[in-house]
């Protein structure tokens, strides 16, 4: 393990950001972790020499290059981002407001971008860099009633980081889209998690769903967020990390299905998506 390397952790007041923080600074890292409030992370987070906690809105750009310059002011560098930041929406797509799917993609997609927009020189300066970005199982699978803006989000994610992959790899700087699945942190719980402000009732089986995730999956998710932060320190130390990590072995079957159902889609269909050439 190298611990002489510097992250970079946005969300890090709570959830698999706070895990990632607690594990970080205990194994000896240096680590700057953001929230939109200083005293929440002061809140969860004992002060140390090691951890740098600075107040950021990932969606003002001043705010970010402040964050990062104090970073790079503190501890000299960054070496990993993880872009962890962003919130859970539920809604079908029918009864979620413009303004509710467009505020989550700015959490979720834009919030993200904007703070790799803000690393990427620092990283191309150093010619080396890991660059994070927490998607979900949702932006892999997006056949969760429900939750179709939220995943939506995710898979946008998971395409820019394919994307980072190849721009930024000239640079030395890799690029990862994590995609867990149901960890026991309070994700589910409001706050991290919105509900449609209009809700149709007639999406019985959304309601279903949502009640499912309230009464039944919160508090008994199997995923361990410290073994989580583990698993995000092993990345960060690999020599060649993998462009695409499944976190869970929930989501590993969830993914796993996934694989399955295109190839059958693909198969089943082959002669009809190779009759439209030339």
């Amino acid at each position: 393990m190298d611990t002489n390397k510097v992250w970079l952790v946005t969300g890090a007041s709570k959830g698999l950001g706070l895990a990632l923080v607690k594990q970080l600074i205990a194994q000896g890292y240096r680590v700057a972790g953001t929230s939109r409030s200083i005293a929440s992370l002061e809140k969860v987070i004992e002060k140390s020499a090691n951890f740098l906690p600075l107040e950021m809105d990932i969606l003002n750009e001043e705010s970010i290059q402040k964050g990062v310059e104090s970073t790079v002011k503190a501890f000299g560098k960054i070496d990993v981002l993880v872009n962890n930041a962003g919130y859970g929406q539920l809604g079908t797509l029918e009864e979620l407001s413009d303004r509710e799917a467009r505020e989550n993609f700015d959490a979720n997609v834009f919030g993200s971008l904007n703070v790799i927009r803000q690393v990427m020189p620092l990283m191309r300066s150093q010619k080396s860099g890991h660059i994070m970005n927490v998607a979900s199982i949702g932006g892999l699978l997006g056949a969760f009633p429900g939750w179709g803006v939220y995943c939506a989000t995710k898979f946008a994610v998971a395409g820019f980081t394919e994307a980072l992959a190849s721009e930024a790899s000239e640079f030395g700087i890799s690029a990862t889209v994590v995609y867990p699945g149901y960890f026991r942190t309070n994700f589910l719980e409001s706050g991290s998690l919105n509900t449609p402000q209009k809700p149709i009732h007639e999406y019985t089986t959304a309601r279903a769903l949502e009640l499912k995730h309230k009464e039944e999956i919160a508090g008994n998710q199997p995923g361990n967020p410290e073994l989580a932060a583990e698993a995000f320190i092993n990345l960060g130390n690999m020599q060649n990390p993998p462009v695409h990590f499944v976190m869970g072995s929930d989501a590993y079957g969830l993914a796993e299905a996934k694989i399955n159902m295109l190839k059958t889609d693909m198969t089943s269909n082959e002669a009809l998506s190779k009759s439209t050439d030339y």
